[in-house]
């Protein structure tokens, strides 16, 4: 079944149009990567998704019906978790006080804090550590958690590489294949091409706003990803 999908959509910041026509579909309990350049358009597609951007009702599909322009928190309640480039938690909360935010949706399901500290035992050790106290992994298990507590269905992950050492993201792209087979579907956001198609079962590559590729990785030669990426 198709969870989630977008018809030509669209996204503006003021006058300066992020996105142009993007349509992609995903289904249920697959690994999305979308990848590009800086600027492709990448964070603001995951925004529209998350109803963080305004979009069109039809625009954007959650199993088949439209929930454009929602806005995040009825998103949030629908299932849809976002993980935020810069991981953007609350500096003076607890580890643990950051986990508990993740359960406003009020969805019941499988992630609780026990669930979550079996994922990432190192948030355990660190409970009732401020979260301006923890290392750039540690706060980036920290925001995965907390999404993970508002038991979502689609977990939209935005840049989880970013500014971390190459261990930190070998472990944390660990946990990603077990969450799908847990039942969660994901599209993530990365600029690391490699480490996006280690995981996923499609791609999707923006350049300008625009789908330049869209398939299975296994599928698709370097050259093709090159030319779709860079614009040569």
């Amino acid at each position: 079944m198709t969870l989630v999908s977008t018809h030509a959509l669209t996204a503006f910041y003021g006058d300066f149009q992020a996105l142009f026509g993007v349509d992609f579909e995903l289904d249920e309990g697959e690994i999305a990567a979308v990848i590009g350049a800086n600027g492709a358009g990448k964070s603001t597609f995951l925004r529209s998704i998350a109803g963080a951007n305004s979009a069109d009702a039809g625009a954007v599909r959650l199993a088949g019906a439209p929930v454009g322009g929602l806005g995040a928190p009825r998103m949030a309640r629908l299932g849809v978790s976002l993980v935020p480039e810069g991981r953007r938690l609350f500096p003076s909360l607890s580890v643990e006080e950051n986990l508990q935010v993740g359960r406003s949706t009020g969805r019941v399901g499988p992630w609780t804090l026990e669930r979550v500290y079996r994922l990432f035992p190192r948030l355990e050790e660190r409970r009732a550590a401020p979260a301006l106290q923890l290392s750039g992994g540690e706060q980036q298990m920290a925001a995965i958690g907390r999404a993970l507590m508002g038991n979502p269905r689609l977990l939209l992950c935005d840049e989880l590489s970013l500014g971390l050492a190459p261990v930190v993201i070998k472990s944390i792209y660990e946990t990603i294949p077990q969450l799908a087979r847990e039942g969660v579907t994901l599209v993530i956001v990365e600029q690391d091409i490699g480490i996006a198609l280690g995981v996923a079962q499609r791609v999707t590559c923006l350049q300008h706003g625009r789908v330049s590729l869209s398939g299975a990785p296994a599928g698709l030669t370097r050259e093709q990803i090159s030319a779709a990426y860079f614009g040569h």
